[in-house]
């Protein structure tokens, strides 16, 4: 089939309304990915954003979230029709995604009573102790639920006056369809789904009513959660006012059915093809997590491991660590300007594409230095607030390839901690498939997280698509969800026979991999008088 072939059947496909927009609001970028029906990418759009920390919260308005996602939008109409010359009124399904768990508040209006409180933040230990002991179930600091309970705890004002919670895809969701309903995967980071029904644990929700009836009485949680809707469900339509509120341009148009709204964990199961058991996927960007389909429950209860689910709501353990790539993206930006300065400007890709291939020369130990990513909180590492740092003896052997050596590692070295934990509970894995930007610089990120975790770890075609192609694919699978499930329209009619690039662990990384993580282990002290000092 030759090029233009290939662009007559794309543009009818637009024309005719059946490409599929999946919108993703990353922590750094609100994405939008335009497929066909098999999941082929034919446009894409993109708005940078950064996360503001305001009066000690991570945050971002509201008003951002609105103006991102048109520009996010405009550029991928545009995008469009410079390459297909048509503009598209109408698409076949619409999905949104976004980054998981937080606390949205919301009046019997619809108005926000407090800033949006994004995952990243870290204040609700009390919340969080208190709810993992009532439950008998792991309750990280970033849940939606940690965040009310804590709101109560604290006696804030505003507790009284919630008539709705929701994440940030919820969120987006109730503006283009007035439904207030959520994925089961992201809802599973709200509060515990129970996996046989798929909806919110009702034991649970009894527990935490029965708490609440001395503290808040009348507070009922479940009229203040959103609908629970597992993958293949339609989730209602685009309105008049979602359409002009996406698309100030008038272009959309309503009408449009849109499937549930997903958490970012589930998109990146979805992109990596990883929802069937003994399946995982690790998603590196501004957060790193490890998500791993389990085939029975765990034995105890880690707070290393959240339980969540698939898009289809199968359990899932996960290990989320709050601290991805930032850090070393920070480190591209410092060597770009270096590069600039010396009068020989760089693309910001082809400076990160340099630096990440120079890591491979690195001593395997990364030669005694030690890099810790820690931008803001991390639980699993035990630090409550973050301080990133690069620390080194004086026998160190300080190069460009072991600092960008240990600057990876320190990417990885929080998720590491938890993959071992899951490891002790005997949990077995067949695949497991990255994705993320990290990996678009060939065989370096994916070799090293191998020796990491100490298993294969394969690379697909989609993984630098990410999680708006995987948002798109699932609202895709609207239209098969009555004749397959969710894993057999993957494998069948997105994936087919797609190969992934896998990369098995080298035993020299594996080695020196492991003196670093030791050394890790032993410098978060470090890390943690940093915290308080600084």
């Amino acid at each position: 089939m030759t090029t233009d072939d290939r662009l007559a059947i794309a543009r009818e496909t637009i024309t005719a309304g059946r490409a599929v927009l999946g919108i993703e609001l990353g922590s750094t970028r609100i994405k939008a990915s335009l497929i066909d029906p098999h999941g082929t990418p034919l446009a894409s759009g993109s708005h940078g954003w950064e996360n503001r920390f305001v009066d000690r919260v991570w945050t971002y308005s509201l008003a951002e979230v609105e103006q991102g996602l048109q520009s996010c939008v405009s550029a991928l109409l545009a995008e469009v029709e410079e390459r297909y010359g048509v503009r598209p009124a109408s698409f076949g399904a619409i999905g949104v995604s976004a980054m998981m768990h937080g606390y949205l508040a919301l009046d019997a209006d619809g108005e926000l009573l407090v800033p949006f409180r994004t995952w990243r933040n870290t204040s609700t230990g009390p919340a969080a102790a208190e709810l993992s002991t009532l439950f008998g179930h792991n309750i990280p600091l970033r849940w939606s639920i940690a965040h009310l309970d804590q709101a109560v705890l604290d006696d804030e004002p505003h507790v009284e006056r919630i008539a709705h919670l929701t994440t940030l895809s919820g969120y987006v969701h109730w503006r283009l369809t007035g439904r207030r309903v959520l994925g089961v995967g992201d809802a599973s980071g709200m509060f515990p789904i129970d996996p046989a029904t798929h909806d919110y644990d009702a034991e649970l929700l009894r527990r935490f009513d029965e708490l609440m009836a001395t503290r808040r009485p009348g507070l009922r949680l479940s009229e203040l959660l959103p609908e629970v809707l597992v993958a293949g469900t339609e989730a209602g339509r685009l309105t008049a006012d979602g359409a002009a509120w996406l698309d100030p341009s008038g272009t959309v148009q309503p009408g449009i059915p849109l499937c549930p709204p997903e958490g970012d964990a589930g998109t990146g199961m979805v992109a990596t093809n990883a929802v069937a058991p003994r399946t995982g996927n690790v998603s590196v960007g501004t957060s790193i997590f490890a998500m791993v389909v389990l085939e029975r429950p765990l034995s105890g209860v880690h707070h290393e491991l959240d339980l969540v689910t698939t898009p289809a709501g199968d359990l899932v353990a996960m290990v989320h660590c709050n601290n991805g790539a930032s850090e070393l993206g920070a480190w591209a930006g410092v060597f770009g300007e270096f590069a600039a300065a010396l009068g020989r400007p760089a693309d910001p890709d082809e400076v990160f594409g340099a630096l990440l291939r120079s890591a491979l020369d690195g001593e395997a130990d990364g030669g005694g230095l030690l890099s810790y990513n820690h931008l803001s909180g991390e639980p699993i590492a035990g630090l409550d607030e973050g301080r990133p740092l690069v620390v080194r003896t004086p026998d160190s052997r300080l190069t460009l390839a072991n600092f960008i050596r240990t600057q990876v590692y320190g990417a990885f070295g929080t998720l590491s901690l938890g993959m071992q934990v899951l490891a002790g509970e005997g949990v077995e894995i067949d695949a497991l498939f990255a994705h993320g930007g990290l990996f678009r610089t060939a065989g370096v990120a994916q070799r090293l997280l191998a020796a990491a975790v100490g298993a294969p770890v394969g690379v697909a075609r989609t993984a630098s698509e990410g999680g708006p192609w995987g948002m798109a694919v699932l609202a895709a699978y609207l239209g098969a969800a009555a004749e397959q499930d969710l894993g057999t329209f993957l494998a069948q009619e997105i994936f087919g026979d797609a190969a992934a690039d896998v990369v098995d662990p080298d035993p020299q990384d594996v080695q020196g991999y492991g003196v670093y993580l030791e050394r890790y282990r032993a410098g978060l002290a470090v890390e943690r008088a940093a915290a308080q000092a600084l």
